[in-house]
């Protein structure tokens, strides 16, 4: 590890231990997990997977309880969602104040001020000089399909450009976007049309920023006229396609591209976004400006929120009524937003991020070395943004994704949550709480190479 790693990881916030004790002692089980499990599978269908057989009954910051009392760290934080931790003082706080309020009126027809507040803030922390606006709603995916309506009415165009690997979200115009099949579009065809794919680069596939390039150049001539094209939506870290982030040369081209044709540039910062990859949003490593980025998970600190923010004039194309939901801007989820915001400024959490990318790249590559010479292929990302892929052999570099399936499978065992991600499912990804402890992440880095020396013996 650097000299710089170690004096930068600091201790984060952390809850009372007294707090914690009292809560072990009062895990008593009402059901077992092999008790849920069953009654699960007997409620619940059978596409909605869960990644680990564990029920959960009570967490705080980066650790979790199940029913039965057992302990986990937690490198998964709901899929990105807990960048702040698992209830954060200061959004609990928040969310129960607004309880004692109201809870729900449709901001469609009786607005409210938590949602006008949270708007302002998104607008001034969003990358850009120009004006901007903000449209609230529910889910990553609610805002996607949003940002590529709204991108459709202010140009006038129907087609939208995507990349391989991406993730933009389970609905039919989101898998239309997302560019993978199993298991996100098995039989569920077919999708929207004016959906186009563009490649993305990967060093593993031997893809480079140019051969992107040619190949988005090439698509313009053979399937979607880019005076047709209304937007190009990108991840600035790609998610479930392997924490693999664009390169900036490859944002930068895209803004140019978008400039000449008159495209909108939607920046997808649904996994990336709130201090992740350590800024605001992903994209502004890059320098480039999007026209519209998509928010969601940690945005809320665990609450269910989503939006979309964009360029005023952008914004403003759709009519009154085009643009809402029922539940979209949730007012409980609003002011727990704009308490997870004002904590990840007051705790300096985007700092935090970076630090901690540093430290996960440093004791990766040590554990790698240590303990699974030539089977730790790549270690990448942007700040706490971290993934870890492995291989069976550096030689050939074929993907290993039963080697990631036991190490995951391992760390479990062990009390660790982790993670898969990847076009191959051969790469472990790190989304930790920022807030975590320097104690509580080494000692997750420490079940990591137990888990990985074990799956490495078989």
């Amino acid at each position: 590890m650097s000299t710089t790693a170690k004096k930068s990881i600091r201790k984060s916030p952390s809850k009372q231990k007294s707090q914690i004790a009292v809560v072990k002692d009062a895990l008593v089980a009402s059901a077992s997990n092999a008790d849920l499990r069953a009654r699960r599978d007997a409620a619940v269908p059978r596409g909605v997977a869960s990644a680990a057989p564990i029920y959960a009954k009570y967490a705080e910051n980066a650790e979790l309880w199940d029913v039965e009392g057992n302990r986990y760290i937690d490198f998964v934080g709901g899929i990105g969602v807990l960048n702040t931790g698992h209830r954060h003082p200061r959004v609990i706080e928040a969310a129960k104040a607004q309880e004692d309020h109201y809870t729900h009126t449709s901001f469609q027809v009786v607005p409210y001020a938590p949602y006008v507040e949270l708007a302002e803030r998104l607008n001034a922390l969003a990358p850009g000089n120009a004006p901007k606006k903000t449209l609230l709603v529910t889910t990553g995916a609610e805002a996607v399909e949003n940002a590529v309506k709204i991108a459709r009415a202010a140009t006038g165009r129907p087609g939208v450009i995507a990349f391989t690997g991406a993730y933009h979200g389970r609905t039919l115009l989101t898998l239309g976007m997302t560019g993978k099949v199993s298991p996100y579009k098995m039989n569920v065809g077919p999708f929207p049309a004016d959906v186009f794919r563009a490649p993305f680069p990967s060093v593993r596939d031997g893809i480079t920023v140019e051969d992107a390039l040619i190949g988005l150049k090439n698509l313009f001539k053979t399937d979607a006229q880019p005076e047709r094209v209304a937007a190009i939506i990108i991840e600035p870290v790609l998610g479930e396609g392997g924490y693999t982030p664009v390169p900036f040369e490859m944002m930068t081209a895209l803004r140019e591209i978008c400039d000449q044709h008159g495209i909108l540039l939607i920046a997808d910062e649904v996994q990336a976004g709130f201090g992740r990859t350590g800024k605001w949003f992903a994209i502004e490593h890059s320098g480039v400006v999007p026209d519209l980025i998509t928010v969601a998970k940690s945005m809320a600190g665990g609450y269910p929120l989503a939006g979309v923010i964009g360029r005023a004039d952008v914004m403003d194309a759709m009519d009154p009524g085009g643009l809402g939901g029922t539940y979209g801007g949730n007012p409980v989820a609003c002011a727990a937003a704009l308490a997870a915001i004002d904590a990840i400024e007051d705790e300096d959490l985007l700092q935090r991020s970076l630090d901690m990318g540093e430290h996960l790249k440093a004791r990766f590559a040590e554990i790698g070395a240590r303990t699974a010479p030539f089977r730790m292929w790549d270690i990448r990302g942007l700040g706490a943004m971290v993934a870890v892929e492995f291989v069976t052999d550096f030689d050939s570099a074929k993907p290993d994704a039963e080697l990631t399936k036991s190490i995951i499978a391992h760390a479990l065992k062990r009390g660790l949550l982790l993670l898969s991600c990847g076009m191959y499912g051969n790469a472990v990804r790190v989304m930790v709480p920022l807030t975590a402890s320097d104690e509580i992440l080494n000692e997750g880095l420490a079940i990591f190479e137990e888990a990985l020396a074990a799956a490495v013996k078989g």
